[in-house]
């Protein structure tokens, strides 16, 4: 379960303001990647986001090209969930790959406005607010595995590491 403050944006927020694609071909560290998340859409959001914060959005979000940087520089910033209408695929995936939280709930984009305190409680399906209690598209648990270990990639190590 994560804690934090409610960041809203819109419709088809697509990758280059996830991550403004100035930056795609630097290769820098993960905390100099989170300085610039969202930065063309929001310039306050990098300075005012918090471990635990939830993006917020309508319909599409992460739409446009596939650079993996538009997730990673969220998770790098602390966010520890993304709340939307829907998700371009591409991001969708590569969003579990490292394991940010991509939630599907209609009623919680109605409700919650920037600012609204949050609790995202991924193995209860259930996004909670003084605004109520939103209940959010399961994932597999193959999905909130990966999630819960931080991604893809050190899902797989502890899974091999048990075998």
């Amino acid at each position: 379960m994560s804690q934090g403050k409610v960041w809203k944006y819109g419709d088809n927020v697509n990758t280059d303001v996830i991550f403004p694609g100035r930056y795609t071909y630097q290769i820098m560290p993960s905390e100099e990647m989170a300085k610039h998340a969202l930065e063309d859409l929001d310039p306050g959001f990098a300075a005012g986001v918090k471990p635990g914060d939830v993006v917020v959005a309508g319909k599409n979000f992460g739409c446009g090209s596939s650079r993996e940087q538009a997730a990673a520089c969220l998770k790098s910033a602390g966010v520890q969930a993304v709340v939307a209408r829907s998700f371009a695929r591409i991001y969708f995936r590569n969003a579990i790959n490292l394991g940010l939280a991509v939630l599907q709930c209609d009623e919680a984009v109605d409700a919650l406005e920037t600012g609204d305190a949050v609790d995202v409680d991924i193995a209860r399906g259930e996004i909670r607010s003084a605004k109520g209690t939103f209940r959010f598209l399961p994932l597999p648990d193959s999905v909130v595995g990966i999630i819960e270990a931080g991604g893809l990639l050190e899902y797989t190590q502890k899974k091999l590491a048990k075998e």
